[in-house]
């Protein structure tokens, strides 16, 4: 009997669904049964016991694990390394618990049925080398960047409600000299709304100076990040640091995970879907993907469209073949 039962517990498949303080995961055998369920904390030892644990079920085990970019980087950094096969797998979607529920263990097994029935296949991002770190400061960036924005924003705001020999000396300022003019302001004894005023412009003037000197530090550290991992990207026309990271960041530290154009096009939202319907035979562009790393590329089309004469040489001859341009285009055609 043991014979029998042996070949078909030698490779099983692990679902893991992620939290902050504690892991479930769920083993299947070679046809589907489940074969166990284990709750792990959040740490390196608890990683061990989920390893040693599926190493008790079979000889070889195939992990399906959710949030691979968040709460499951913990548990895919380490099984990675250790020679197991870690795939990336999508919370399910709300049909599927809508029939059956939802708990975490539910939520495991689906996870390991979506890997072994071939559904879910996308290999994680090893997350490190260069790639993890230009996530890292852009992180950090784009903070600062939103804060900065936010920072100018309610200064205008403050301007609109300040005394009306306050707000006429701001208000045909520029951005820039707004910011400078803002910096110098003082107030005597804050003894009414007038000083008030000053002292919140010039706290929110200070604070967006502050933010824009943190933006162009960050600025630098990426350009020279990207510049290390794809000195041969960032070198083309039209690609500037941020699109740079963008695409960087899709791609990850293990771009042979992405296994051809056509896969990397799908990734970003760049590809044709099909869109037939009856007697009609068309296609669509792709919605889905990465958005910031679509806009990336669009940034870089523009670009390259507008300024860069073998891209406007392009636009022009597909223009003469009768192929449908945006308004966009026409502008690159008179650059």
């Amino acid at each position: 009997m043991t014979g029998i039962h042996d070949p078909l517990r030698r490779r099983i498949t692990i679902g893991v669904d992620t939290h902050k303080n504690a892991h479930v995961a769920v083993a299947l055998d070679q046809v589907g049964a489940v074969i166990g369920e284990i709750t792990i904390p959040v740490d390196r030892a608890g990683y061990d016991q989920l390893e040693q644990w599926a190493g008790g079920l079979g000889e070889q085990a195939d992990f399906g694990v959710e949030g691979t970019g968040s709460y499951g980087a913990g548990p895919t950094s380490q099984l990675r390394r250790r020679g197991h096969r870690v795939i990336e797998v999508n919370r399910p979607n709300r049909g599927v618990r809508h029939l059956r529920g939802k708990n975490d263990m539910i939520d495991a097994e689906v996870a390991a049925r979506a890997v072994l029935s071939g559904t879910a296949t996308a290999v994680p991002k090893t997350a490190d080398s260069t790639v993890e770190m230009i996530r890292q400061v852009k992180i950090a960036k784009d903070t600062a960047v939103k804060a900065r924005s936010q920072a100018i924003f309610t200064l205008k705001t403050v301007i609109v409600t300040a005394p009306a020999e306050l707000r006429e000396q701001l208000d045909q300022l520029n951005d820039r000299e707004l910011i400078e003019e803002c910096c110098t302001l003082r107030y005597e004894t804050m003894s009414g709304p007038g000083d008030a005023s000053r002292y919140t412009l010039r706290a929110l003037a200070n604070r967006y100076h502050a933010l824009d000197s943190e933006a162009r530090l960050h600025d630098r550290v990426l350009a020279t990040l990207t510049d290390r991992v794809a000195p041969a990207f960032t070198s083309l026309f039209g690609v500037g640091d941020d699109s740079a990271a963008e695409l960087l960041l899709v791609v990850g530290d293990n771009p042979e995970r992405i296994r051809s154009e056509a896969a990397l096009a799908k990734l970003c939202g760049a590809c044709p879907i099909p869109a037939s319907s009856g007697k009609t035979s068309r296609h669509r562009l792709n919605r889905g993907g990465h958005r910031q790393a679509n806009a990336a590329l669009h940034r870089i089309a523009i670009v390259r469209m507008r300024f860069h004469e073998p891209a406007i040489a392009y636009v022009n001859r597909r223009t003469a073949e009768g192929k449908a341009r945006r308004k966009y285009s026409a502008a690159s055609k008179g650059s």
